[in-house]
């Protein structure tokens, strides 16, 4: 049951403001509202539910040595780097039970994820959705070509290379769009799952956590201690992302600049928004409400970004 503090703060986060007793012409009470007020808030309480969503970008492969560009027609396998990479997420990730894993189709990121998985505990053997979604950002005919040829084209377009969509490639817009498909489908599944069975279903997170810890977060100056099970307190629902760096980053652009998501503190956007090294793992916890509608975004906070701690030990670097 959620405790009076935590009921007091969605009280005043749902909007809902505490008005005084009625009382009839003999002072007798004859309906108390913030009583009434206050079994709202439990009832929207347990309609809202929270997770953990943890992106990690697939293991480096030969193309990415040499600077190459994959795109969505160049699919090859790791490197003996890229498998050490995976290994090295693996066993950093090994102690989270993760209760969905989602996966881009392409090579380099499906063996990834087979990988990371094998290393863990509790998920060894667990099946893995393969989501063309995820797939890389299509760059057309600078596939295959050095990041330089792309550069140049850019350069003689005028436009920084970030932002140019090559012949026959995807614009930014495009697979943003396909992110925001990929958390739609993703919200229904995560609300069906959790909240259809009623007011016994979990809510994914204790009374302690949720939304209150969402926004009680960002106001910590408390540094981080760069754990593998950072943000992760006293939320029960671990979704895994397996994809590409130019992907995830698009991904984590969205849902800081479109969906408003709390950044730590003392986070600097140059880091938020930087190229995601091979195996670089970021992680964000969002909590959902239902509506008529459907699934609402009702709160979402960064933990970290681009995160690499576990390469630290690597003799081959990245």
């Amino acid at each position: 049951m959620p405790s009076l503090r935590l009921l007091r703060f969605l009280t005043n986060y749902l909007g809902l403001r505490s008005t005084a007793m009625r009382h009839d012409v003999r002072g007798n009470v004859t309906h108390n509202c913030s009583r009434t007020k206050q079994e709202v808030v439990r009832e929207r309480l347990l309609k809202m539910f929270t997770f953990s969503l943890t992106f990690v970008r697939h293991g480096e492969t030969q193309y990415n040595r040499e600077k190459l560009l994959q795109g969505q027609g160049v699919d090859t396998l790791l490197s003996e780097t890229g498998v050490q990479q995976a290994e090295a997420a693996g066993q950093y990730l090994k102690d989270i039970v993760f209760t969905k894993v989602f996966v881009s189709n392409l090579q380099r990121a499906v063996q990834t994820a087979e990988i990371i998985l094998r290393n863990n505990t509790h998920c060894s053997g667990m099946e893995m959705v393969l989501e063309p979604l995820l797939r890389e950002r299509g760059f057309g005919v600078a596939e295959g070509r050095h990041k330089e040829y792309l550069k140049n084209m850019a350069n003689a377009a005028g436009q920084s290379c970030r932002d140019y969509t090559p012949p026959g490639g995807e614009t930014l817009d495009q697979v943003k769009l396909r992110f925001k498909k990929f958390l739609k489908a993703l919200f229904k599944q995560m609300l069906d799952e959790h909240l259809s069975s009623g007011p016994g279903a979990s809510s994914g997170a204790s009374a302690s956590g949720d939304v209150a810890q969402g926004t009680a977060a960002v106001a910590s100056d408390t540094p981080p201690r760069c754990s593998a099970d950072d943000g992760l307190q006293d939320v029960l629902v671990h979704t895994l992302v397996v994809s590409h760096g130019a992907y995830i980053r698009v991904a984590i652009w969205h849902l800081v600049e479109d969906l408003n998501c709390a950044l730590p503190a003392g986070a600097k956007m140059q880091q938020v928004f930087s190229p995601c090294p091979n195996t670089g793992i970021s992680r964000f916890i969002l909590t959902l409400s239902e509506s008529e509608s459907g699934p609402v975004l009702s709160a979402a906070r960064c933990v970290f970004t681009n995160r690499k701690d576990h390469l630290e030990n690597l003799t081959d670097g990245q």
